[in-house]
């Protein structure tokens, strides 16, 4: 189906606002959102349980449903505002969600959404969402129906979910966003791992950060052993390089984060920067969008993560825009006090054979364990 057919649908059905964070699976969905040109009200919330609280705002002040969007690794996120705030029980507020089926079991993932995928419809069902799985042989007539469903349940004050399959939508006029940086991301990152000292240890966000890091560090060095990749649980990688650096004092403990992990639990900032390990350094890679699932901007482009940093308690803040100035990276990542924190601006893409960690989770969990040890 297309996208636009759905959003009709969904303002036909009274829906006027929509809110979210991007999903590969649900990328030609995004671009399509991107482009509507209905009514549609659209933003991009920080997290997916934001963007609950968002529905839950937008239904109390004008008595109509809206809409959230979501990979399903989403669904941990909005358990706390569906249970305790939307949920028939509490408030009852209806809401309608869009769910992209990473990990659906029998089909070949990557193994972050392996689990993910086999309590996807399970979670909905604790929850007491009803829902209905949708796929590319979803005809209109069946999509009509299961709407029909949708709207019963949110006149009950209830909530209902979409789970969409891979391949479900097709693509829409591709959504094209640029954010003018000109630094390239893979050759930043590659000159952030010559500078690092030996007894380094790197903690990566999930996506294209980690998957290039890995590539450059094998080409520089024929090895990764001291990256411990986040593949999954996106914005809790400084969080467990704070864990790494209580224990490891005497090793440089570098986060590479992106930005879009970091505005989803930000929180972790203000307590990095309040407990201050000195042997922190927090690199945030900005290209202001969610690239690995599509480029769609994060809807707080104008946020200076230096100036948060430092009003958190980091001893330094350094915003970076070009090859010249990455150099600061290299005086102070040995020794200065931390935590500090680098906010390098880089441009949107990547190249298009970007490979994949060839080992298991489990196996890279345990080359770094050894490293650090």
């Amino acid at each position: 189906m297309k996208a636009n057919e759905l959003l009709n649908k969904l303002e036909n059905m009274g829906i006027d606002t929509i809110a979210g964070v991007p999903d590969s699976t649900l990328k030609q969905f995004c671009d399509g959102l991107n482009v509507y040109k209905g009514g549609l009200r659209h933003y991009v919330t920080v997290n997916e349980g934001a963007a609950v609280g968002l529905a839950i705002g937008a239904y109390l002040s004008s008595e109509k449903p809206a809409c959230v969007y979501m990979q399903n690794s989403g669904e941990g996120n909005i358990i706390n505002p569906l249970a305790s705030l939307a949920n028939d029980d509490v408030y009852g507020i209806p809401m309608l969600f869009i769910i992209g089926w990473r990990g659906e079991p029998g089909v070949h993932d990557e193994p972050q959404h392996v689990f993910q995928g086999k309590v996807t419809t399970r979670l909905l069902e604790v929850m007491n969402v009803a829902y209905s799985v949708i796929d590319n042989k979803t005809t209109a007539d069946e999509l009509d129906e299961i709407l029909k469903k949708a709207k019963k349940q949110m006149d009950s004050e209830l909530q209902y979910a979409l789970v969409v399959k891979k391949g479900t939508f097709e693509a829409a006029d591709r959504f094209e966003w640029e954010n003018g940086n000109s630094l390239v991301r893979e050759e930043a990152l590659g000159t952030i791992l010559r500078m690092l000292p030996e007894n380094a240890s790197v903690i990566s966000t999930t996506g294209k950060i980690s998957r290039e890091l890995y590539e450059q560090s094998d080409i520089l060095f024929g090895k990764h052993d001291n990256i411990f990749m986040t593949v999954g649980g996106m914005g809790h990688a400084s969080m467990i390089a704070f864990g790494v650096a209580l224990n490891k004092p005497e090793k440089r403990i570098i986060c590479i984060d992106g930005d879009g992990a970091a505005l989803m639990h930000m929180g972790s900032m203000a307590f990095v920067g309040n407990n201050a390990p000195s042997n922190f350094v927090h690199i945030i890679i900005n290209n202001m969008a969610h690239e690995s699932v599509g480029g769609m901007p994060t809807d707080c482009q104008q946020l200076d993560f230096t100036a948060l940093a430092l009003d958190m308690g980091y001893k330094k803040a350094v915003r970076i825009r070009t090859m010249d100035e990455l150099a600061e990276i290299g005086d102070d990542i040995g020794g200065a006090e931390g935590p500090i924190l680098y906010e390098v601006m880089v441009s949107l893409g990547a190249r298009a054979d970007l490979g994949r960690p060839k080992e298991s989770a489990k196996e890279n969990k345990e080359v770094f364990m050894r490293n650090i040890k």
